[in-house]
């Protein structure tokens, strides 16, 4: 992994940012969460006239041993089935990247099948999906630090070269037991305020599902390490996305974090390098339960809360547009002194 480093922001950039925001024409804060978020993205590219160039979303693909308890309604064999649906452009993800011209790479990461070679997948799996944690550690130590370096690797590559922004999704049938343990276990939330019912499950399936994570985190108390808990209850596309953010981070790229599956993603990067918090932007809060708990945990505050769930990126295609008015206004919208308009009388 690359050594970890975040450029410091001058306050007086922060001022000057504030100071340009607050004299464009219009009433102080009357734009909203677009201002603050435009003060976001010019702190991240530590400039007053930040840009947006050549958005990349990565949808990391992988399978889970947890399946084998019974945690999903849905069977292992959905996760490949999906991977091709991506590569015909089929899924929600192909849609809203199309709509919004964004660039989309598929990676299998750790998918039980086998997939067919095709031009828009790439192929970097570490596994035949991960072990069962409710009974062993779903990686080693050593396919997880593999599967970290991979994702920084294809940080660095799969995106143009000339791209400041990247989004991050996933796919793997199971995955929400996964993010739902690495949640309790580096946020220490209580277990039932992390679990959710995933792709579907019913009262009792929940009930069942809650029952087996306990277990499983019972099993594997002490483990506390970032890297450890992420080896423990993480599935190769989760922890190749770690590597992924943090990489990013290092590239002084806006993170576009989607929902529960990848925000588990970002809070372990949180933990192994604290620094990754100031370039990200959160883009959804996620109907899946636990997901605005961990929000919270993370001081977090998402730009949009629709209801959605369903993973692969799809919250962050849909907040691009929202990105691009905070930097468009930020850069084009006229000031009281170069429209000729009078600001606020002193004292009003």
């Amino acid at each position: 992994m690359t050594s970890f480093s975040i450029s410091s922001v001058s306050s007086k950039l922060i001022d000057e940012l504030q100071q340009k925001i607050d004299t464009k024409t219009k009433p102080p804060g009357s734009l909203g969460r677009l201002e603050t978020l435009a003060l976001h993205l010019g702190r991240i590219q530590n400039t007053l006239s930040p840009e947006l160039r050549n958005l990349s979303i990565l949808v990391f693909a992988g399978d889970h041993g947890i399946t084998e308890e019974g945690v999903s309604p849905y069977p292992q064999e959905v996760t490949a089935q999906m991977v091709l649906n991506f590569l015909s452009g089929g899924a929600a993800i192909n849609v809203f990247c199309r709509q919004h011209s964004i660039s989309l790479h598929v990676v299998d990461a750790g998918v039980k099948g086998d997939l067919q070679q095709h031009p828009d997948l790439i192929a970097a799996k570490i596994g035949r999906g991960t072990k069962n944690f409710a009974k062993t550690p779903a990686m080693s130590k050593t396919e997880c630090e593999q599967a970290l370096t991979k994702g920084a690797e294809l940080s660095r590559t799969l995106p143009d070269t000339d791209c400041n922004i990247i989004g991050f999704g996933e796919m793997g049938i199971g995955n929400t037991s996964s993010a739902s343990a690495l949640m309790q276990r580096l946020t220490g939330l209580p277990l039932e305020d992390c679990v959710g019912k995933g792709t579907g499950l019913d009262d009792s399936g929940l009930a069942r599902k809650r029952e087996i994570l306990q277990k499983a985190l019972d099993l594997h108390a002490g483990n506390e390490q970032p890297q450890e808990v992420l080896a423990t209850f993480g599935g190769f596309e989760i922890a190749m996305m770690v590597g992924a953010m943090l990489e990013s981070a290092v590239l002084g790229r806006i993170l576009l974090i989607d929902g529960f599956i990848a925000t588990s993603a970002f809070l372990a990067a949180s933990r192994i390098a604290p620094e990754i918090r100031e370039y990200a932007v959160f883009t959804h809060q996620s109907d899946e339960l636990g997901h605005g708990a961990m929000l919270k945990y993370l001081q977090a505050e998402p730009l949009l809360s629709l209801g959605m769930r369903l993973g692969e990126g799809t919250g962050a295609a849909v907040a691009f547009p929202l990105l691009k008015s905070a930097v468009a206004f930020l850069n084009e919208m006229a000031s009281f002194e170069s429209a000729g308009v009078s600001d606020r009388a002193d004292g009003e």
